[in-house]
């Protein structure tokens, strides 16, 4: 089955960095798009960044010019490095894939359509 696997996440402080990293498995990784989302406490879950098969990348406004993400076809893996990390990013980081899952609500985001997500991996940016 489909699984997506978080990790890198921590505490910065703010002008920091951070690489978070997602493991997939289960599916042709390399067939679908892949996204970046996070929820901060009280607060809707938003879409950060999205990478299509054919390597084109689209952003969030509040993440332009300070996040990058990217993917690796041959290890099934995707990334987003943080760079000059700000307190409003602090959230739940979930890594997501742009395949329908059957009795689940997708997602729309940035120029896809995501239906599996991992369990997360948190980031806390300190001021």
């Amino acid at each position: 089955q489909v699984q997506l696997v978080e990790s890198g996440g921590g505490s910065v402080q703010s002008g920091g960095s951070l690489r978070l990293s997602c493991a997939a498995s289960g599916y042709t990784y390399s067939a679908y798009c892949m996204g970046w989302f996070r929820q901060a406490p009280g607060k809707e879950r938003e879409g950060v960044a999205t990478i299509k098969t054919d390597g084109s990348t689209t952003y969030a406004d509040s993440v332009k010019g300070r996040f990058t993400i990217s993917r690796d076809n041959a290890k099934n893996t995707l990334s987003l490095e943080i760079y000059s990390a700000k307190p409003d990013d602090t959230a739940m980081y979930y890594c997501a894939a742009a395949k329908i899952q059957p009795g689940v609500a997708s997602a729309y985001m940035l120029g896809c359509v995501f239906g599996y997500w991992g369990q997360g991996t948190q980031v806390t940016v300190s001021s």
